[in-house]
This record gives structure tokens, C-alpha cells and sequence, in this order.
């Protein structure tokens, strides 16, 4: 599945404002799995129950091999180039170095 289509999804939900979603290699998966950085609408707090509900909700909206099985992280902002494309290099780049893009998996 194209990560935009999963962001799509994820755009969808009345909570989030933004969404970016990269594959990550799973080691105990023995595969790349799909990982969303998604940033909540003012207003919506950031929860393990929050983080929980919105991996439910996607995977009950996509075959099982879509799911959000690399989990979701709240970020302040998705990093986009000037005319507003989703650079999910800089993304990966930030999990190859062990950041986890400034977000925090709940």
C-alpha cells in the first residue's frame, strides 16, 4: 500500500490534522511495516488510548498486511517541502539514527 493512501485514512479522522507514514524494517517481523506520524488537531490530547483507538480504527478500514503495525507517533508538525510535499526521506533519516522524529509512540 502507498503511504499516501494509508494518510489518506488517517486525514479522515476528525482528530488529526496531518499525517505521514513511512515504511520501517521489523526485524522480528522479518519485513517493512507501515509506522504513521500523525499530528492532532488542536484541542485532541495525545494518549496511549488515543494512539490505540487510531491504529483500531485504521486497521478495521484496510486488508491486515496495511495495518499500522509499526505503531503511531504524535509529532508537532510533518515535515514538508516549500510546495507542501511530504518529505518522508527526512523522516527516515530520523529513524535510521535512532530518533523517532521527535515524536512519542503511545
Amino acid at each position: 500500500m502507498p503511504p499516501a493512501e494509508l494518510e489518506g485514512i488517517l486525514v479522515g479522522h476528525a482528530d488529526i490534522a496531518d499525517a505521514c507514514v513511512i515504511g520501517i524494517e521489523d526485524p522480528a517481523q522479518a519485513t517493512e511495516v507501515p509506522r504513521a506520524y500523525v499530528v492532532l488537531r488542536q484541542g485532541v490530547a495525545a494518549s496511549e488510548g488515543k494512539a490505540l483507538a487510531l491504529i483500531d480504527w485504521v486497521a478495521a478500514q484496510v486488508a491486515p498486511h496495511k495495518k499500522l503495525r509499526g505503531g503511531i507517533y504524535f509529532v508537532d508538525q510533518v515535515p514538508k517541502s516549500t510546495s507542501g510535499k511530504i518529505l518522508r526521506r527526512l523522516m527516515r533519516d530520523q529513524v535510521k539514527k535512532g530518533n523517532r522524529a521527535g515524536g512519542a509512540k503511545l
